[in-house]
């Protein structure tokens, strides 16, 4: 029997070991290469950088670290998109069900107007991100514009003397259009973790028990000094009455130096965005961190030797 003449692509590794051929290992991908460009793509700084700019400058005051979500723990942003998405997609429901024209209308309009607050908390965080998360985070932003623009025109064309069969158009394409920033927002979100918790996996990273960091005297007064515990390195401050702080030393916000911060009435400033962290417990009285520092106990032994014990330690790989 003479062997087939056909030939077949191999186009590298499969999951698991095995091999993916032909089309499949071409479009298996395709959408994933797609979005992690987006974080590659420089020529979107052209804007960001100006538009950042303007961000930072816009007069809050305290109502910034509200936008960040400081008083609930975490982003605000992904709770307040809950109604304008709530509303549209809501709205397309009724676009089917017999006599739910009007009420499909007042949804679109709600969902008009609760961007607004979305996008004011969104913007702010985007502000205080790293330059890949902002280039995904500006085409984000352009697909939910895309949606309002779109949801405008279809409460527009819902009123009386309007174009009902356009209106339902021009809803479901927002409803697209939203899809689409909803899958860039999760994308920032989990694949380049803007707004997660650094500082999180310290716990897991440490035994639990009384670990060494050095001699009392080894740290000067009033500097912060940096040290590490396995992989984890600490930001440790005494004072001059002699009680020590230790403190995890990357940023819950985005990982930033703390121990290159400032200290100033018994807190740290990070040196990259400016959150703000009490020494003695690692509250964040500041964002845009929403979430606050490890902080570890500190004792003194007979030594002179500085230990410190981080509670909930040792909880990794179980």
């Amino acid at each position: 029997m003479r062997p087939s003449t056909k030939s077949t692509e191999f186009l590298g590794p499969g999951p698991c070991g095995g091999t993916v051929r032909g089309g499949a290992a071409r479009t298996e991908r395709l959408l994933l290469r797609c979005l992690d460009a987006l974080g590659r793509a420089e020529k979107l700084d052209a804007v960001s950088f100006p538009l950042r700019r303007v961000v930072r400058g816009l007069p809050l005051g305290r109502s910034r670290d509200v936008l960040h979500g400081l008083p609930i723990g975490h982003p605000l942003h992904p709770a307040l998109v809950q109604i304008p998405i709530g509303a549209w997609l809501s709205a397309a429901v009724l676009d089917f069900v017999p006599g739910g024209r009007r009420g499909a209308r007042v949804l679109v309009g709600v969902g008009v107007l609760g961007t607004a607050p979305a996008a004011l908390a969104g913007w702010v965080d985007w502000a205080e991100q790293h330059p890949e998360q902002r280039r995904t985070g500006l085409v984000h932003a352009a697909a939910v514009t895309t949606a309002l623009a779109l949801y405008a025109g279809s409460w527009a064309h819902r009123g009386r003397g309007g174009r009902p069969a356009l209106a339902r158009a021009l809803g479901f394409a927002g409803l697209c259009a939203v899809g689409v920033g909803g899958l860039l927002g999760g994308h920032l979100a989990y694949r380049q973790a803007a707004g997660s918790d650094k500082a999180e996996p310290v716990a897991h990273l440490l035994e639990e028990g009384w670990h060494p960091v050095g001699a009392a005297e080894d740290f000067p007064i009033g500097v912060a000094v940096r040290r590490e515990l396995g992989e984890v390195p600490l930001l440790v401050f005494r004072e001059r009455e002699g009680r020590v702080h230790v403190l995890a030393e990357r940023c819950s916000h985005f990982s930033g130096p703390l121990s290159e911060g400032r200290i100033i009435d018994g807190c740290v400033e990070c040196p990259w965005h400016g959150s703000v962290f009490r020494l003695a417990d690692g509250l964040n009285v500041r964002g845009p961190a929403t979430a606050p520092q490890p902080a570890f106990h500190v004792r003194v032994d007979q030594e002179g030797i500085v230990q410190v014990r981080l509670p909930g330690a040792g909880r990794g790989g179980r």
